[in-house]
């Protein structure tokens, strides 16, 4: 395996090696990097062109220009990253440094929407062939897949940004608004849980009683501007999330399982309480709430390991999504808990441009909410564009794993369907799936230069732009040299995964 590893570094290294030296010598070959000096009329006209000539080396041939360019990038090998200077003089590395969080950021939240959404609409699909709900999402993928980027982005802006900032100047929920929602639902839910004509309509009603109830009490508490879920909600969210993920990965009479993850639930509580002081003013900021999210992993390990006996794999598979899930619960309630601390400083809370608010004045969590806020419309949009083929692909892969002896033979000897999805269809359809994200990820790399530039990140996007449009090449090859990076790294990472999922490849 580590040989296998090694190898896909090798050549993973060459082919960014290669990539560089090709950008590079198209780069300094077109275009010219004088062309605003010559337009220009004065004294010094021929003092400012030899400036730039000698900084950035124009005199030099195209290959003595690269090994400059490439002996600053070997530097961050030993701690020292140097990547050129713009043609005006101004150091590349904290540009690029402040551009990539912006943009792989915005990259990881659309990829990681789009591989959940999109799986597990796959899956659901698979297993309602050629039902309403198949027609249904099928549709929808598509339509949101031929939407171009710009229009889309454009009515996102306009429909979830402006006419929403406008609703929460005055949020309530009319009862127009309510019976639309209700009947929605009522239409969506039964819709997806399918079921005899019978349960669909018993689910449809309790769903549609259930909006009615609860939008009108959001109205009269004040929700949208005063969220809070607290520990009632978060306790009975962790207990019917241990009963599902019981239910779904081991049933509910196995015991051991269920009892790992209620003793999930019980230290989550515990957690909740204990934290709460500290998570006011975390220390370390999303450092600290990161090691905090490995150690409740760590424990949920420890828990199922102990507790699981014979089924110590399943349990602990329970545990740690229990764990994790509610630790995104109460994670929200810190969020839901300063959400009118932001609207106090900002009471339009989505802005149509800018990856941030400047000059926002908050603690921690509001400053991530703001981020937040600006994050979730261009995230959103590349996340639905993404979708389709997560759709389509697992679909297709579950339909064709389905077809094959292994899971008949499951079928046949009486497992249960659960067990037959999860572990045996679901795993072997995954194959073809890694080298989806990989390709994928580099897309949407590409398809963030549009996005950014509309929604006016100063990210990537528009290092990349501005550099191709000045003949720049230090920016363009910041850009190049990061997301190919990126890019390259999942690649390899997916060929990992390859080797992981089918023990044959590693021969």
């Amino acid at each position: 395996m580590l040989k296998y590893i090694l190898k896909r570094l090798g050549s993973t290294v060459l082919v960014l090696f290669g990539a560089t030296i090709l950008v590079f010598a198209i780069l300094v070959n077109t275009g010219d990097p004088l062309a605003d000096l010559r337009e220009m009329q004065g004294d010094n006209v021929e003092y400012l062109m030899q400036e730039r000539i000698d900084r950035m080396g124009l005199d030099q041939p195209w290959y003595v220009r690269y090994w400059d360019w490439l002996s600053g990038i070997l530097g961050c090998f030993v701690g020292s990253c140097d990547f050129g200077v713009t043609m005006s003089g101004q150091p590349v590395t904290p540009l690029i440094a402040a551009a990539a969080e912006q943009s792989l950021r915005l990259i990881f939240v659309a990829t990681v929407v789009a591989i959940v959404v999109g799986v597990l609409t796959g899956i659901v699909t698979a297993m309602r062939q050629y039902s309403l709900l198949d027609y249904t999402m099928t549709f929808f993928v598509f339509l949101f897949f031929s939407l171009p980027v710009f229009w889309a982005a454009v009515l996102a802006k306009e429909w979830l940004a402006i006419e929403f900032n406008n609703w929460m100047l005055e949020p309530h929920f009319t009862w127009a608004n309510i019976l639309v929602i209700a009947l929605l639902l009522a239409f969506v839910v039964p819709l997806v849980l399918g079921g005899d004509v019978k349960r669909r309509l018993i689910t449809g009603g309790i769903m549609f009683a259930f909006v009615c109830a609860v939008l009108p009490w959001m109205n009269a508490v004040n929700f949208m501007t005063h969220p809070r879920l607290g520990a009632p909600i978060i306790l009975i969210g962790s207990l019917m999330l241990a009963l599902g993920l019981t239910a779904l990965i081991a049933g509910v009479r196995n015991r051991r399982v269920l009892i790992a993850a209620l003793t999930v639930v019980a230290l989550g509580m515990a957690a909740y309480y204990g934290t709460w002081g500290i998570l006011q003013d975390p220390p370390g900021g999303w450092f600290f709430l990161g090691a905090l999210f490995v150690l409740t992993i760590a424990i949920c390990v420890v828990v199922g390991r102990s507790i699981g006996g014979y089924a110590r794999g399943q349990a602990t598979a329970a545990a740690v999504l229990t764990g994790v899930l509610m630790s995104g619960m109460i994670l929200l309630d810190h969020f839901m808990h300063h959400w009118p601390q932001l609207l106090s400083l900002k009471p339009r809370p989505v802005r149509t441009i800018g990856s941030h608010t400047p000059n926002l004045e908050g603690d921690f969590w509001v400053t991530a909410l703001d981020q937040m806020t600006q994050l979730w419309l261009p995230s959103l949009l590349m996340a639905l564009l993404s979708l389709a083929t997560y759709t389509r692909y697992t679909r297709s892969s579950m339909l064709e794993v389905q077809k094959q002896d292994y899971v008949r033979t499951a079928r046949a000897k009486g497992v249960p369907e659960r067990t037959v999805i999860l572990k045996h269809a679901f795993r072997n359809a995954m194959i073809p799936l890694v080298t989806i994200v990989a390709f994928d990820f580099a897309a949407l790399i590409s398809g963030s230069v549009v996005v950014e530039n509309v929604f006016g990140w100063n990210a990537m996007g528009n290092l990349f732009i501005t550099g191709i449009q000045l003949s720049d090449p230090a920016p363009v090859m910041a850009f190049i040299i990061v997301t190919g990076a990126v890019a390259v790294l999942f690649n390899l990472m997916a060929d990992i995964l390859y080797a992981v999922l089918d023990p044959r490849i590693r021969v």
